[in-house]
């Protein structure tokens, strides 16, 4: 994607997509880079520090861990004539895929809670 068609900042309607995200456990730079990278664009870290308006750290952070969880990859190195190469960025799981996984880490956290829940109510109960 070349920098002239690259939206300025997410919109508020991604930034909604973004704090729904972060609603529901996700780390709120790793939420920001989700959501420029759902847009089905391939972004340098550069440009997904311009989109986000996060800083160079906490946008390799948020690459490194969606990485971890495979959701995105690095699809091409652009060498420029010096200096590093550029990585290129793109979603490589479907939307709906990524929305399954976070919907089972959801429901599974919350049944392991109701269990000590549980717990907790047994052993009280037993030393009353």
């Amino acid at each position: 994607m070349t920098d002239s068609s690259l939206p300025i900042k997410i919109s508020k309607e991604l930034e909604e997509v973004a704090d729904l995200f972060r609603d529901i456990g996700m780390k709120k730079n790793c939420a920001l880079v989700l959501v420029a990278l759902l847009q089905d664009v391939d972004l340098s870290s550069r440009e997904i520090e311009r989109i986000t308006g996060l800083r160079q750290p906490e946008v390799s952070l948020a690459i490194t861990e969606l990485m971890k969880r495979r959701w995105i990859d690095v699809v091409c190195l652009i060498t420029e004539k010096k200096g590093r190469p550029v990585k290129i960025y793109h979603i490589i799981k479907k939307p709906e895929d990524i929305l399954e996984e976070l919907r089972e880490e959801v429901v599974d956290d919350y049944e392991r809670r109701i269990q000590e829940i549980e717990h907790i109510k047994e052993i009280i109960l037993k030393n009353n």
